[in-house]
C-alpha cells in the first residue's frame, strides 16, 4: 500500500492435507486443482494482490514441487515495485527439524519479517474458496489497536469441531474465549444454534506476532501452532478482536455471494463447492471481473463440441473435446468425452479420458485418469466401494493416473 501501513503477506500451505485424499497423495493440498483451471492456492494469493497486499510468502512443507512450480510460474508481481509473491520451503534454520505447526513455520521463517520489517503481518490459510478484502480487515484492525484479529464467519453449531471457535466478549468484538476444535463449544449469545468459526485469517501487528512466537518456542507444552496457541495466548493478554466476515464487501459480488467461505478439506465439501459453482446463480461465480481469481490457464486451444457432444450447468475447460454428453460437472483443460459417454455431477481433471460409451457419475477424478470404453463409476455402490475411494457422502475418487477397472 503505497502510502499506507507495510503489510506483508503470510500464506501457510505446508499441510499434509490427509482428508483429501487421493487428491493430495502426490501434490500438496493448495495445490489441489480447483474449479477448473485454478489450484487452491489462488484464491488466498487473489484475495491479498486485489487487497493490495503485494509482497507475499508462501510457506510450503509436504510434497511441495507441483505447489511451488505453480506459484513461481504464475505469481510474477513488479519487481520494479518490488513486489513479489514467493514460495519459501521449510529451511530448517533453526535446527534438523520439519515445522512442528503452522506457528513454528512462522517462527522458522522470521528472516523473511526481518527482512521486510512491515508494520503488520497478514497470516491466511492456502486452502479455502472465497473472496475477501483484506484491507478492510487490515482497518479494523488498525482501528481497534489489537494485537491480533481473527476473522470469523458464522456456522452451525454442529459444525464447530472442524473449526477454531470464538468466544466474543460483551462488547462484541474483543475476544474473551478461543477454544481450537472443541467437541462441545457454547453458542452464540443470542443464536446458540450458531457459533463464530475462525477462518484461518489472521491480522497481526508485527511485533505482537514475533513476540508470542518467540514466547510459543520456549513453552514446551504447546503444540506450536496459530489456532492451538498464539491465538489463545493473545487471548488472554486481551489482545486479540474478531473480524466478522459478513462485515466484508468486495466489488463486483452479488447479494446471494455475500460471506461465501468454503474450507475444501474432505471429499465432500471439495465435491460440494464445485457444485456451488454451476449453477444459473452460482453461489460462488468465478466471473466478477472487478475481484478477479487469477490463475494461468496454460496455452491450449478452446473447447469443441462435435459429434453432437453436449454440456449442461458445467463448466468447461480450454482443450477440452466432447463429444459425449456432459452435465453439472467440472472439466479441467484436456478433457475428452468420446461418444455415446456420459459425464453427470462429476469433476474431472487435466487430461481425463472417457471413452465411448462409458458412464461416470458423482465422482472426482484426478489427472490423467482413462476411463475405458463401456467402463461405469457411479453406478454400481458396491463395486465402487470394492476398487476406489468413496466419501461419507457417496462421493468417489480416482487419484492421479488411476487405473479404471
Amino acid at each position: 500500500m503505497r502510502g499506507g501501513p507495510s503489510v506483508l503477506g503470510i500464506v501457510l500451505a505446508g499441510g499434509e492435507g490427509k482428508r483429501l485424499m487421493p487428491l493430495t497423495a502426490d501434490r500438496a493440498k493448495p495445490a489441489v486443482t480447483f474449479g477448473g483451471t485454478y489450484r487452491l492456492v489462488d484464491f488466498v494469493l487473489s484475495n491479498l494482490v486485489n487487497g493490495d497486499i503485494l509482497r507475499n510468502c508462501v510457506l510450503t512443507q509436504y510434497k511441495s514441487h507441483s505447489l511451488d512450480r505453480h506459484v513461481t510460474t504464475t505469481w510474477r508481481m513488479s519487481s520494479l515495485l518490488g513486489n513479489y509473491v514467493t514460495p519459501v520451503p521449510a529451511q530448517q534454520r533453526l535446527g534438523p527439524r520439519w515445522y512442528l505447526g503452522s506457528a513454528d513455520a512462522i517462527l522458522q521463517s522470521l528472516n523473511l519479517v526481518h527482512d521486510e520489517q512491515p508494520d503488520y503481518i497478514a497470516v491466511f490459510g492456502a486452502d479455502h474458496v472465497y473472496r475477501m478484502d483484506p484491507r478492510q480487515m487490515l482497518q479494523h484492525h488498525i482501528e481497534s489497536g489489537a494485537g491480533v484479529t481473527v476473522a470469523g464467519i458464522r456456522v452451525p453449531r454442529g459444525q464447530a469441531s472442524s473449526f477454531g471457535v470464538i468466544t466474543p466478549a460483551s462488547d462484541g468484538t474483543r475476544i474473551e474465549r478461543f477454544l481450537e476444535k472443541p467437541a462441545d463449544p457454547p453458542g452464540l449469545p443470542g443464536d446458540p444454534g450458531r457459533v463464530f468459526a475462525s477462518m484461518g485469517n489472521y491480522m497481526f501487528t508485527a511485533k505482537v506476532l514475533v513476540d508470542a512466537l518467540h514466547r510459543d518456542a520456549e513453552d514446551e507444552s504447546s503444540v506450536h501452532d496459530m489456532g492451538g496457541s498464539i491465538v489463545p495466548m493473545l487471548t488472554e493478554r486481551g489482545v486479540a478482536q474478531v473480524y466478522d466476515f459478513d462485515d466484508n464487501h468486495v466489488p463486483g459480488e452479488t447479494p446471494h455471494e455475500h460471506g461465501y467461505w468454503r474450507d475444501v478439506g474432505t471429499l465432500d465439501t471439495y465435491y460440494d463447492a464445485h457444485m456451488d459453482l454451476i449453477s444459473e446463480q452460482p453461489q460462488f461465480s468465478l466471473h466478477n471481473r472487478r475481484w478477479p481469481v487469477y490463475t494461468h490457464p496454460g496455452q491450449l486451444p478452446p473447447a469443441r463440441f462435435v459429434a453432437g457432444g453436449i454440456a449442461g450447468e458445467s463448466i468447461v475447460s480450454a482443450g477440452c473435446l466432447i463429444r459425449g454428453q456432459v452435465t453439472r460437472s467440472v472439466l479441467s483443460p484436456g478433457v475428452v468425452v468420446e461418444e455415446g459417454a456420459v459425464v453427470q455431477g462429476s469433476v474431472l481433471h487435466d487430461n481425463v479420458r472417457v471413452g465411448r460409451g462409458a458412464v461416470v457419475r458423482g465422482a472426482i477424478l484426478d489427472k490423467n485418469v482413462d476411463v475405458p470404453p463401456g467402463a461405469t463409476i457411479g453406478v454400481n455402490p458396491e463395486r465402487d466401494q470394492q476398487l476406489y475411494t468413496v466419501s461419507r457422502n457417496g462421493v468417489i475418487a480416482l487419484g492421479k493416473g488411476q487405473a479404471v477397472s
